[in-house]
């Protein structure tokens, strides 16, 4: 998929579908990812494996991200600050083009995915305390929809799902594989 295409399906005049995220009983915490899309002959799609010695997610596949905090301007600019903190790629860099719907999680977090265009010269600087690696994966890979998985777990009475999207030896899932399923959802409409 080329970026023009990409732009063309993104910013069609279907509403982006809001996916289904864990119900909070009060207003979740700000924060903000980056879906990081580097701009190679096939766009590619960047992830960071979180740092194994973390408190929360440690080891499992995300965005660069964060929570909002007071001197942030947007929820852009937490998206684009935390991936400066945690890889290293700066903002001159990255080209913004849009968002996904916010998303709950059972963390109690309140999380806008920020869609973002990265120029492939980029150099990264992982940060060994927030992140262990980086890998990529082709763009058309996870806007196919026949390969995400999903499992449903019950809680309070309700069936919530849970996606999953295998990689190679890389395991994407949960919110993480809910944005990139809301955007391939999106996408496969027009």
């Amino acid at each position: 998929m080329l970026k023009s295409e990409f732009i063309e399906r993104f910013q069609h005049i279907a509403t982006i579908p809001h996916a289904p995220d864990f119900p909070l009983r009060h207003k979740g915490k700000p924060a903000a990812v980056l879906i990081p899309i580097v701009m190679r002959d096939e766009l590619q799609v960047l992830f960071t494996k979180r740092a194994t010695h973390l408190k929360h997610h440690a080891g499992q596949v995300s965005f660069p991200g964060g929570r909002w905090e007071t001197s942030d301007e947007s929820l852009i600019h937490t998206a684009l600050r935390e991936t400066e903190e945690e890889i290293g790629i700066t903002s001159e860099k990255i080209e913004i083009l849009g968002q996904l719907p916010k998303f709950r999680t059972i963390s109690r977090y309140e999380v806008s995915p920020i869609i973002g265009f990265v120029e492939p010269d980029f150099e990264f600087q992982i940060d060994p305390n927030e992140v262990d690696d980086l890998f990529e994966v082709p763009l058309s890979f996870l806007m196919n929809m026949d390969n995400f998985h999903i499992h449903w777990v019950v809680r309070s009475d309700t069936a919530q799902p849970v996606f999953f999207v295998p990689w190679q030896q890389e395991l994407i899932w949960g919110a993480t594989a809910a944005f990139l399923h809301t955007l391939g959802s999106h996408i496969n409409k027009y």
